[in-house]
């Protein structure tokens, strides 16, 4: 973080790194610099790239605003207002995606009306953006676009709008569960698990024989054993000590999950 702040370079010259860069890991770290750095020169930078007439820039700019001032927020409105307006007649997927994105950072409510009309985009990478847009809010309208997209045709797009409704929510309803049970027959194994865990916290008992499977199945996953912590049913004690036994070398952070899970779901535990 210090080294971020004390970055030498010119904003000027982080930004053309930033567009020159061919590769986009390297090309980030520029744009984390100027997001440490905030000032008013970087914000009307970005908006500057916002309007340029090279996707790249318009991309650039709206990651930029996206975090612009961390850990505390700087200029959230003009930022927001900003990609308010490149929304309505951006056209480009990869821009359009990090439009996405960069709302979710901000965490603003008045983006999900901006990013609902985009869930029906032909692009898997925007219908993701719009997931990651609007995920944290309780919003009626939120909810619904991230039912709707939980039954997207793209996995990525599954599995997060199915982690936003399971557990990036505390609003409980008929129609998320439903969502959620939907996903319990997933073949995408990461929508599977986040559905499990979205049910497991609201306590729904559809969600046991489920997770019993899932517990002991070859392969068991973090998430399995994250649901059977948020579900804390004794029922699953034998199939977590079954599990320990098996995960003895698995590396400090399963176990200590496995073993959370376990004084959940013991008796003791959860009383």
């Amino acid at each position: 973080m210090r080294q971020k702040r004390s970055d030498p370079r010119s904003t000027e010259q982080l930004i053309q790194f930033a567009l020159n860069e061919a590769d986009d890991d390297a090309a980030w770290e520029p744009v984390m610099v100027l997001h440490f750095r905030a000032t008013s020169e970087v914000l009307e930078t970005a908006k500057r790239l916002c309007i340029g007439a090279a996707p790249r820039e318009r991309k650039l700019g709206a990651d930029i605003l996206g975090q612009l001032g961390v850990p505390d927020r700087a200029f959230p409105d003009e930022c927001f207002h900003t990609l308010a307006r490149m929304v309505t007649d951006e056209t480009d997927s990869e821009v359009l995606e990090s439009i996405g994105i960069a709302f979710g950072h901000l965490h603003d409510i008045r983006a999900v009306e901006l990013l609902a009309p985009l869930r029906h985009h032909i692009s898997a990478d925007v219908r993701l953006g719009v997931v990651h847009g609007i995920s944290r809010q309780e919003d009626a309208l939120a909810i619904s676009v991230l039912i709707e997209l939980s039954r997207d045709e793209d996995d990525d797009v599954r599995d997060w709008a199915t982690f936003g409704l399971g557990s990036m929510i505390e609003t409980d309803s008929p129609e998320i569960r439903e969502a959620l049970v939907a996903r319990l027959a997933d073949t995408n194994g990461d929508a599977k698990g986040e559905a499990l865990v979205g049910l497991a916290r609201r306590k729904d008992d559809r969600v046991l024989d489920p997770l019993l499977d899932e517990l002991t199945s070859e392969n068991v996953g973090l998430l399995a054993v994250e649901a059977a912590e948020d579900l804390g049913d004794p029922r699953l004690v034998p199939a977590l000590m079954a599990l320990k036994d098996g995960w003895r070398d698995e590396e400090d952070t399963h176990t200590k999950r496995l073993d959370s899970a376990l004084l959940s779901c013991s008796p003791k535990g959860g009383s």
